[in-house]
């Protein structure tokens, strides 16, 4: 079964087509970094109109490199949350069309639970009951599965998600966005004990929390410089050393993913799965993964990079399993709905 999968939750146009849920025949990803890059986020209107421009032609390109004509497609995936309103709006409009005109069946996708299909590109892939941990710059969330359409949501962030606060960490140093890469490069340069910054206590829950982490990122920062609270953030980056911020990159990265795998840890003691996997953006951090494989007693498979950010073949992959399980949307019925839920 050969599935296309569309997802433009936020600033990637991406297509791809995958075969059986497992098998990638093709992965294409127009990036927008370079262009949000100027203003240091994301800007949505933005986003939207880029998807616009892009997106038929990388669907083409999706087939093509898939050898595929729309003959061989036996269905599409695309994502309708959670996202930005505009970009998935562009994602869904264009999946709805083609599943009507083309008479495909078609499969709306949680961007959040799609993540973590991204680890069954690879070999070998997770077994059931499976622990994931989804982390990207706009969720962070826990989750447990008992089989791929049965999962239960453990925790979640309650303020900004881990991916969110390394871009505004970067952004506070001058570091170039996106953040995650910026302070990965940046912490392999620095001494991540040489800032003691606080891990939030959520309680008996296994929830997250990383806003305090990065107000005392700030203060740090403004007692560095010999500034106090009122000191502008702005002004940080010219005030800083190269030390400093490869050290507070460190740190920081050093805490955000101290914070992430206790609750991971703690979770597969209690539910004992026979897998765990990491997922999302923040998943290709190369100090969260020896993170998790020091602490975890099993060995790790890890997604490849390209498979970690926002792309198609997630989306396709948890396609196929909507279709094995018969649950297809009627191309009218189709909402697009940024704050989608884990329900």
């Amino acid at each position: 079964m050969k599935i296309l999968g569309i997802e433009t939750s936020c600033d990637e146009t991406a297509a791809a087509v995958v075969e059986d849920g497992r098998r990638v025949l093709s992965n294409v990803v127009a990036s927008q970094i370079d262009i949000h890059a100027q203003y240091g986020g994301v800007v949505p209107e933005i986003a939207a109109r880029s998807h616009i421009e892009v997106i038929l032609p990388v669907i083409d390109e999706a087939l093509t490199t898939a050898g595929c004509t729309w003959d061989d497609i036996d269905g599409i995936a695309v994502t309708a949350g959670p996202g930005l309103l505009g970009s998935l709006l562009i994602g869904t409009l264009t999946a709805r069309t083609i599943a009507t005109v083309r008479n495909k069946p078609l499969y709306a996708v949680n961007h959040v639970v799609a993540h973590t299909f991204a680890n069954f590109l690879t070999t070998p892939e997770p077994e059931f009951p499976m622990l994931a941990l989804s982390v990207s710059g706009g969720h962070s969330h826990l989750l447990y599965f008992e089989s791929p359409l049965e999962y239960r949501l453990l925790g979640a962030t309650r303020d900004d998600a881990a991916g969110e606060a390394f871009d505004k960490v970067a952004k506070m140093m001058g570091l170039p966005y996106p953040g995650g890469p910026s302070i990965g490069r940046a912490a392999l340069l620095g001494d991540e004990q040489r800032y003691t910054l606080p891990r939030a206590n959520m309680g008996d829950t296994y929830d997250f929390s990383f806003s305090g982490l990065k107000t005392a990122v700030l203060r740090t920062l403004q007692r560095e410089v010999g500034g106090d609270f009122r000191t502008p953030s702005s002004q940080l980056p010219a005030r800083l050393t190269d030390t400093q911020k490869n050290d507070m990159a460190a740190s920081f990265q050093r805490t955000t993913c101290e914070t992430l795998t206790a609750n991971l840890l703690k979770a597969f003691n209690e539910f004992k799965p026979k897998s765990v996997v990491i997922a999302g953006g923040v998943a290709a951090n190369s100090r969260l993964r020896e993170e998790v494989s020091r602490l975890l007693p099993l060995p790790m498979t890890y997604a490849p990079m390209e498979y970690c950010t926002d792309n198609g073949a997630m989306i396709a992959s948890l396609g196929y399993f909507l279709a094995e399980a018969g649950r297809s949307t009627v191309p009218d019925d189709l909402k697009t709905n940024p704050s989608l839920s884990l329900g």
